[in-house]
């Protein structure tokens, strides 16, 4: 087992660094949840925070964690969305420049976002693994600091400030649902939310197409597994050889469900038709697993994370089209 108590520490850290730049996000009581689950449900709102997405929390602490020179030096990453946008509004606060690695594939809009918010960045390789070496590699030969995703202990804690607003919003919070991918926000969360209120449920969820943490953590270590394409594109992929976030998860998830994608896609499309919310797919699968898991012993609110809004336009056409009612 893991001691817990520094990255505890180092969360209630993060809350005080990095509050005066963020949004509280709200969280919103969802008829259209209560209804179909019988519980009390709300949704906390990440769609509405700066750069559309949980991430500015992760990216901002490291960031402002680093000792001037490091900043002086700039950071590196490697996305192909979220984490990049939001790298690069860590920089425009923090008096220091970033450069992020995309594959020649990534969307462009996405890769326009993040240069208009003062990256620069570099398309280098054919996936995902291919753009994030590079990155590693450029990170060390010019001494700069390589901010992970999920892969670092102050990122962890950055997304941890989440379960103190989650606190505060809702005294009778008694489930959390996340969206998980490598790991980060489920483990931020849950170690957050274990060491000030042990008797919250943490339910982590992943696209069926894509689930390598659920099934590494089912075996007990970490699996190189194949993922199929998923509208849930935020959380697909591998998870990092070594990763912390692993035996994070290991300790604060007390329940996994896999959500199939034509859940998640009926789940995008009823968020934006009774919510009128902008989400994104790995949003859609927090809602639609919510939607799966027995609330039946939930004494208190059930809270689903809706992690991010960065849906493409195309994705929004293709999801709307989908509305009883939409022309063909």
């Amino acid at each position: 087992m893991t001691d817990l108590s520094p990255l505890v520490h180092a969360i209630d850290a993060a809350e005080q660094r990095i509050r005066p730049y963020l949004i509280e996000t709200p969280l919103l009581p969802s008829p259209l949840l209560e209804e179909s689950t019988g519980a009390q449900v709300a949704l906390k709102c990440e769609n509405l925070q700066h750069t559309g997405s949980f991430k500015v929390r992760g990216a901002l602490n490291k960031v402002l964690s680093l000792d001037e020179a490091s900043r002086a030096q700039g950071v590196v990453a490697a996305s192909t969305g979220n984490h990049g946008a939001a790298v690069a509004h860590a920089i425009r606060l923090c008096d220091s420049t970033a450069t992020v690695f995309v594959p020649h594939q990534a969307c462009a809009q996405k890769v326009e976002r993040m240069a208009a918010l003062g990256a620069k960045v570099i398309r280098h390789g054919d996936d995902c693994v291919e753009s994030e070496a590079e990155a590693r590699r450029f990170a060390e030969q010019k001494k700069r600091t390589f901010v992970s995703p999920y892969n670092d202990p102050d990122v962890v804690a950055g997304q941890g400030t989440v379960a103190i607003e989650l606190l505060r919003q809702c005294p009778d919070l008694d489930t959390v649902v996340v969206g998980t991918g490598g790991g980060g926000l489920v483990s931020g969360i849950g170690v957050g939310l274990k060491a000030r209120r042990p008797s919250v449920k943490v339910i982590a969820c992943s696209p069926s197409n894509s689930a390598v943490l659920a099934h590494s953590l089912e075996a007990g270590e970490l699996l190189d597994l194949p993922s199929l394409p998923t509208l849930s594109d935020g959380t697909a992929g591998g998870v990092e050889a070594g990763s912390i976030t692993f035996g994070l998860a290991r300790q604060v998830i007390d329940e996994f469900l896999l959500v199939p994608e034509e859940e998640i896609r009926t789940a995008f499309r009823d968020v934006l038709h009774h919510h009128h919310l902008v989400i994104e797919g790995a949003a859609a699968m927090a809602v639609a697993a919510c939607r799966r898991a027995d609330l039946s012993s939930s004494t208190g609110t059930v809270a689903v994370v809706l992690c991010g809004a960065n849906a493409s336009a195309e994705v929004l056409v293709d999801i709307l089209s989908d509305e009883p009612g939409a022309e063909s």
